[in-house]
């Protein structure tokens, strides 16, 4: 899969979700002796390797884990481990992304094949919680890129607009995602659209915004969890759902998977909007 020798279940996130695995550490406690700590500290016995989607790294120590190149070097954004690796004079520092606490991070350990997502790209992320995931693909995309991150709530907003203010490239907007006509004066047109707003209406929030922002040919990648959309049915019958309603707003779906075990009843969908036409003669 162009990963060699990375398992997509990720060899260094021991623990699960309740065994501390799923709050930043990646050993027995997230902040105890030994368990993930082991390479991570100095950085001579850890190598990072691009990982095949451009941006993203993978450091090998004693356990692997998933990184960005951290675009503000010496702050962590969630209480995650940071690496500094010496390349030549200078020091360059990364941060661990776990896929317990970030969607994107399983879907791309869960083998996910586009995220759509290269440096210098413009993302409008919906849903963007406290800026968890926000702050790693505004590692991702870089200097260069841009982030627009819309988040409804109040107080998740507090902590995105903490982090906004030391990341140049995250523009935090403070907005309901189903009305994007309100803040269609703050955000040009995307590459891609990234939504994790578990609501029933999801597939709908999406395709809104894609009309307003997302550039012919753009993206997707959505992270759907089955029980917010309807929990008496089978999981796998409402991905099928959705992926219908987003064919009928010209939201192309390429790839569907689910993220286990990572995350339980969901699944990740990333496709094109308003593909263009083939040309005949081609």
């Amino acid at each position: 899969m162009g990963k060699p020798g990375f398992s997509p279940r990720g060899g260094g996130f021991r623990g699960g979700r309740d065994g501390g695995g799923g709050r930043g550490g990646f050993g027995r406690s997230p902040g105890g002796r030994g368990g993930g700590r082991g390479g991570f500290k100095g950085g001579r016995n850890v190598i990072i390797e691009p990982h095949r989607h451009e941006g993203v790294f993978i450091a090998r120590g004693k356990e692997d884990a998933l990184v960005t190149l951290n675009m503000v070097p010496g702050e962590a954004v969630y209480g995650e481990k940071r690496i500094s690796v010496e390349e030549g004079e200078k020091k360059i520092e990364y941060r661990v992304w776990n896929p317990f606490r970030s969607k994107l991070a399983a879907a791309i350990l869960g083998g996910v094949d586009q995220i759509y997502m290269p440096p210098g790209s413009k993302v409008l992320y919906l849903g963007a919680a406290s800026g968890t995931t926000v702050s790693h693909v505004s590692d991702v995309v870089g200097p260069e890129g841009l982030v627009y991150a819309v988040e409804f709530s109040h107080r998740s907003g507090r902590d995105l607009l903490n982090m906004a203010k030391k990341r140049t490239n995250v523009i935090p907007i403070i907005e309901d995602a189903r009305h994007p006509h309100k803040y269609r004066m703050l955000v040009g047109m995307v590459d891609t659209v990234f939504a994790d707003v578990a609501q029933p209406d999801q597939a709908r929030i999406v395709a809104l915004n894609a009309q307003y922002f997302l550039k012919n040919g753009g993206h997707f990648v959505i992270s759907i969890k089955a029980s917010c959309i309807d929990s008496t049915a089978q999981p796998e019958a409402v991905f099928a759902s959705e992926v219908k309603k987003l064919q009928a707003d010209k939201l192309k779906p390429q790839e569907q998977i689910t993220l286990e075990p990572y995350e339980r009843d969901h699944a990740v969908v990333v496709g094109v909007y308003r593909p263009p036409p083939k040309s005949k003669g081609g």
